[in-house]
């Protein structure tokens, strides 16, 4: 038991404190931007809104809900979501089962755990990242949004480490029963290990629903755009009109 001495009590509170006003500090953005979404443009391009909304209004988001286009990349960022951490937790959990496993058990390990942790240092680039994309038949569609990150590296190598911690006479027990490793990996590995799933489910869940670049990049129609770059298009082409207004007035 810690013992509940002067010194506790103040460590315990600046503690409390420092977490209180750096969850604030977390906050504060998005307050912003929420302001700034309820407040007339004129008051957004010209600086006033700070935490709260100047002149508010819900002209931004009629503009945005009236137009079928937001829906058509709703649905698409919807599409991408279910597909794409669908697809993501699976490549994660057959790459990161035999990865955790001993060289006894698997003599190539050492060779797949080098493969994997180049690509996390190394990168070909925008250029040749496109290239294979365009030549393989993906451009405009739902794949070129998810087949080019279908094995994210990072989470392959939590779960991998999450696997290995798993006490090792489970498995020799599975064995003694005559369980093979499909069995026991989808029986005994996968329920002890959900808080670690849940968590990479939900970093797969961020990433698809936030990306916005690889949408600009392979879907030369706006009718594919998932939801975040067709926002970002909004807003490319409001600050494009701002700035030739301004231009216009000098």
């Amino acid at each position: 038991m810690v013992s509940n001495t002067a010194a506790r009590k103040v460590f315990r509170v600046c503690n409390t404190v420092f977490f209180i006003l750096y969850a604030l500090l977390c906050l504060i953005p998005i307050i912003h931007i929420v302001a700034m979404s309820f407040s007339a443009s004129t008051a957004v391009s010209s600086g006033k809104v700070t935490l709260a909304p100047v002149e508010p209004t819900l002209k931004s988001y009629e503009y945005v809900l009236r137009k079928s286009e937001f829906w058509r990349a709703f649905r698409v960022s919807l599409v991408r979501v279910v597909l794409g951490v669908g697809i993501n937790m699976l490549m994660v959990i057959l790459a990161a089962f035999p990865l955790s496993k001993t060289k006894q058990d698997f003599c190539a390990r050492t060779v797949f755990v080098w493969f994997f942790m180049i690509t996390m240092l190394f990168s070909g680039g925008m250029i040749p990242s496109f290239m294979i994309v365009k030549y393989t038949g993906l451009l405009n569609s739902i794949w070129a949004l998810i087949l080019p990150g279908a094995v994210p590296v990072f989470n392959v190598v939590l779960l991998m480490n999450f696997f290995k911690a798993v006490p090792k006479e489970l498995e020799e027990s599975a064995f003694m029963d005559g369980a093979g490793y499909g069995r026991i990996l989808f029986q005994i590995y996968l329920p002890v290990s959900l808080p670690a799933l849940a968590t990479l489910t939900v970093f797969a869940l961020v990433t698809h629903w936030n990306s916005w670049f690889d949408g600009m990049i392979y879907m030369s129609d706006a009718k594919n755009y998932p939801m975040q770059t067709y926002l970002q298009s909004i807003m490319v082409s409001t600050n494009t009109k701002l700035m030739t207004k301004a231009q216009g007035g000098l």
